[in-house]
């Protein structure tokens, strides 16, 4: 009788500036996933200690795989990651950047200025229906433009917005600090609704503005995907989203370390 083929387990990390993702793959099924604070600073024995906990489901098939990636834009925590991916699992984490295989031509004046996070993205969508813009509702709000023929051209970055949202309850102390959602009429009726409103819809306004405005400069209709925690929420207000993937930045990270192990 044949063997049975042993699941193909991933462990993947998406380092924001303000969470972390961390999901589990076994083949094309995302088993776990998780989100943690980047704002604390750990160590990578802290980590240890945190994933461990966090994966404890799947972390005898992480360290049986031994396969690790991450993309980060917080560098502090990118070694303190792969210091955990060490010593928990025995692994050596493969950190994204543009010199790896990523099943994308990047497409921009310095590839290697681009955020990893952008490239997982890029990554994620280039074997769909393209061209294809990628909304990351994070930190800041990027937007990614990959072209027929599996080609990064860049995008846009406007402020995240939490970010936004946060700036203005700094900014003006008068103002309560609302939670960031759809308000339940346009026109509010109190202060905390005019905020929820406003904070809701302009951050659909200049979603679908901008989108629109990338999608006249390439010339036809865009598949449109926002990822990133607030996606879902934005998304049921948009009239240019018209896919949501929570997960997406971490199937790009399973491309390109499937793509990286041939080598």
């Amino acid at each position: 009788m044949r063997r049975r083929r042993a699941p193909e387990v991933v462990l993947a990390v998406d380092i924001g500036n303000t969470q972390t993702v961390l999901g589990v793959f076994r083949d094309d099924e995302l088993v776990l996933f998780r989100r943690v604070t980047s704002g604390v600073s750990r160590t990578g024995d802290e980590l240890a200690v945190l994933v461990e906990a966090l994966c404890r489901e799947e972390n005898e098939g992480i360290r049986a795989a031994r396969r690790v990636v991450v993309a980060s834009v917080v560098p502090a925590l990118t070694q303190a990651y792969a210091a955990m991916a060490q010593r928990l699992y025995g692994a050596r984490a493969r950190v994204v950047s543009s010199r790896l295989r990523t099943g994308v031509r990047l497409e921009v004046p310095d590839p290697s200025a681009l955020g990893a996070d952008r490239i997982a993205n890029a990554a994620a969508v280039a074997d769909g229906r393209l061209p294809a813009i990628v909304v990351d509702l994070g930190t800041a709000t990027t937007f990614d433009v990959i072209r027929p023929g599996r080609r990064y051209v860049g995008g846009a970055i406007a402020p995240g917005i939490r970010t936004s949202a946060d700036e203005l309850f700094h900014r003006a102390a008068k103002l309560p600090k609302v939670e960031i959602r759809k308000p339940i009429r346009r026109i509010g009726r109190t202060t905390e609704e005019s905020i929820q409103s406003g904070v809701y819809y302009g951050a659909i306004g200049t979603i679908d503005g901008i989108v629109r405005r990338l999608e006249r400069e390439l010339g036809r209709r865009a598949r449109v995907i926002a990822t990133g925690g607030l996606a879902p929420l934005i998304a049921g207000g948009s009239e240019t989203v018209r896919e949501v993937d929570e997960a997406l930045t971490l199937r790009g990270l399973l491309k390109i370390e499937r793509l990286n192990r041939r080598r």
